[in-house]
């Protein structure tokens, strides 16, 4: 398990949105892809599904599981305050 949390003075948060900011999607897919690669599982090819289910907000500790269900992907779930936020399965790039 990954923890990841975006600091409340990320300039991205300005823009998404005013007044009630919130992580944007693809830096949640990001930081997943991040930690695939740093379990050692290697580099992301594609994304082949994710389903965003809550918002997170800044400064919110998120927590990042990683599963391999075989054949070259890696499933993930991003829980948020015990909540699923973000899951979905990715497939990796050939060694």
């Amino acid at each position: 398990m990954v923890r990841y949390s975006m600091p409340a003075a990320h300039p991205c948060l300005a823009g998404h949105f005013p007044g009630r900011p919130l992580v944007p999607g693809v830096v949640l897919l990001d930081a997943v892809f991040s930690a695939i690669t740093a379990a050692g599982h290697g580099t992301v090819a594609r994304l082949r599904h994710a389903k965003f289910v809550a918002p997170v907000g800044p400064e919110q500790p998120v927590e990042i599981s990683l599963t391999d269900p075989g054949a070259g992907r890696i499933a993930f779930r991003c829980l948020c305050a015990g909540a699923l936020a973000l899951s979905g399965e990715v497939e990796l790039a050939s060694p």
